[in-house]
């Protein structure tokens, strides 16, 4: 967009006709620090009070506390828009690097912005507030049945899990894609008001916006996603020829010999993570893992206790314990008495030390794994809280997401034994079952991890319309995943706003970044400690020196761009898949053995 044209969109603005009368006088630095400090006082204060009400909808859910998250994110949105508007006024100020970039950041920092129209920046809160209300009470009734004889997403999750009955799958994956087509017509009325006002901000469309955060331009951005997968798509094909193998044995003509996998079938109701189906894909005899599940069960570890696992991995590397707050007010078990969102998130209700998180814990080595990564997120919230609001966080949304998966990365056996879960670890003739079974899980998520922006890029520029949601849905699922549904899934159907980042609005670009990050940090980090074991036995639990390299890095927030900051902890300034290829490299070469004489890809 010109700066004559960007002009013009500030002054319909919320910036208002004055500021942009023609004549006006440049704006001065030390106006450009007052609007930052306003900025930074009024952001803090808004997203501590969208903090408070989004807790209390989500741990409570009913009309009036999504009501009232409605009013509190409408007030932040507004207020962030129209600072991000104001920021333009500064483009030609000259600042220091660090106020600069205050005011970049500033300009980039919405997911969602607010159309200058109150009433319209007020509906685009509610749609966002009841699409999220409707998947957190989103439940599966069976042939008219109502009420606790109703299947919700963690009994669901369980079925999926363990069942083996293919019909039985079959029944629960369609009946939870039944929550999702309620919310179509209110989807689309938000892509139209959440562009409006990302055009307002001179963006193209709420994803392009999205895409301009990682210090480069969007088409770059797209470009480095691509460059990546590239470099990973090989390792993907032959773990999904191999699964696809073993799950025709077990279903039959169910599964095709050399076509899309039925995403029902692969454990997960989003196909996202494989690791669910880990006893029907294992190598054979003598290929040992730690059953972590049957250790938590057998030990009875509760919810509390296994979090606080999490937490003593972060100290054991000098972090200073969670505040007596974090257990008194965080959510870690499903109540009985009223409806929440189950799906795991972590929280700084004040940006400075009242850190939670909410999570349905339940006894598995997912949900152990899942604890470590959110207490990531508190962790490095923490770090940086001495920062000014708007560097108050990561160098990039991929960053938060990988540091906890970096701390799970290191969930070896040689940790558990230290930490007494177990006695003694497996010798190196249970490795392969050990990579297949992560594999499982971080290698099946990568073409996921793009699917479902890719899908939202596309609908917010226009080139995907409501009357063709659910079919570039799953033409995407199948050219990335290689998956497909059971059975025919119309326009009758939207299948996106079954899974909760489509309706929560949040992006999703983030966690194929932490799934490539998480490795590149995992690396450096295990050079730094000295280990000489491969690097998938590597663990950094217990180091200083990884816990001072790591901290470093945490504490920069968002200050520097994010190579700076992946060249502090790595030494390296440009994102690097190897890193996974690298540890998943044993496992890819016996895939391959496996795989002689069958068809890789679909």
């Amino acid at each position: 967009m010109s700066t004559s044209r960007l002009l013009a969109v500030i002054c319909a603005g919320a910036l208002g006709a004055a500021g942009c009368r023609s004549g006006a006088p440049a704006p001065s630095a030390d106006q450009a620090r007052a609007f930052l400090r306003e900025a930074n006082d009024t952001i803090l204060r808004l997203s501590n009070e969208a903090n408070q009400a989004g807790w209390v909808q989500n741990t409570y859910i009913t009309v009036d506390t999504e009501a009232i998250a409605a009013r509190a994110n409408a007030a932040f949105m507004t207020a962030v828009t129209r600072f991000a508007k104001e920021a333009t006024r500064f483009d030609n100020v000259e600042l220091p690097e660090s106020e600069r970039r205050l005011l970049l950041l500033l300009k980039n920092a919405l997911t969602m912005a607010a159309p200058a129209d109150p009433k319209e920046a007020e509906e685009l809160a509610q749609l966002v507030a009841s699409m999220e209300g409707t998947y957190g009470r989103g439940k599966y009734c069976q042939d008219g049945e109502s009420g606790d004889a109703c299947l919700d997403i963690e009994e669901i999750t369980e079925i999926l899990a363990k069942d083996r009955d293919p019909a039985r799958l079959r029944d629960v994956w369609e009946g939870w894609h039944t929550i999702a087509p309620p919310m179509k017509q209110r989807y689309a009325r938000f892509v139209e008001l959440s562009n409006k006002g990302a055009r307002e901000l001179g963006f193209a469309d709420t994803g392009a916006m999205w895409r301009s955060k990682y210090d480069m331009p969007p088409v770059a951005f797209s470009a480095e996603l691509d460059r990546l997968w590239s470099q990973l798509r090989p390792l993907y094909l032959s773990l999904h020829a191999y699964v696809r193998t073993k799950l025709r044995e077990r279903y039959g003509d169910r599964v095709p010999a050399g076509g899309p996998i039925p995403a029902h079938l692969v454990g997960n109701i989003w196909a996202q993570d494989w690791s669910n189906v880990y006893d029907l894909v294992a190598p054979a005899a003598g290929a040992r893992t730690v059953a972590l599940t049957d250790v938590l069960r057998a030990r009875n570890v509760s919810p509390t206790d296994m979090t606080r696992f999490g937490e003593r991995f972060f100290t054991s590397l000098g972090f200073e314990p969670l505040p007596p707050t974090f257990w008194e007010r965080s959510l870690f078990v499903k109540p009985r008495d009223r409806e929440v969102v189950c799906h795991a998130s972590a929280w700084d209700i004040n940006n400075v030390d009242d850190l939670r998180f909410k999570m349905c814990i339940d006894q598995t080595a997912e949900d152990f794994t899942t604890i470590h990564h959110e207490l990531g997120h508190n962790f490095y919230q923490r770090a940086y809280a001495g920062l000014p609001p708007i560097f108050r966080d990561s160098a990039n949304d991929g960053f938060h997401e990988a540091i906890g998966d970096t701390i799970a990365l290191s969930v070896t056996p040689e940790y558990l034994v230290k930490v007494g879960l177990i006695d003694r670890a497996p010798d190196a003739s249970g490795d392969i079952g050990l990579l297949l079974r992560t594999a499982l899980e971080r290698l099946a998520f990568l073409p996921f991890g793009l699917v479902v922006d890719a899908w939202r890029w596309q609908v917010f520029s226009g080139q995907v319309t409501p009357e063709s949601y659910n079919r570039a849905w799953w033409e995407l699922r199948e050219r990335y995943q290689g998956v497909r549904p059971v059975s025919a899934r119309g326009e009758e159907f939207f299948d996106p706003g079954a899974k909760y980042h489509i309706p929560a609005n949040t992006p999703y670009a983030r966690y194929f970044l932490a799934s490539v990050l998480q490795f590149q940090f995992h690396r450096a980090l295990s050079q730094a400690t000295g280990c000489t074991m491969p690097l998938h036995r590597c663990s950094i639990y217990g180091n200083a020196e990884a816990g001072t390299r790591l901290r470093a890095t945490l504490e920069l927030g968002a200050s520097r761009p994010w190579p700076d900051a992946l060249e502090a902890l790595t030494g390296q300034r440009q994102l690097d898949a190897t890193a996974m290829a690298d540890y998943y490299a044993p496992l890819k070469a016996w895939l391959d053995e496996q795989n002689t004489g069958a068809k890789v890809g679909w």
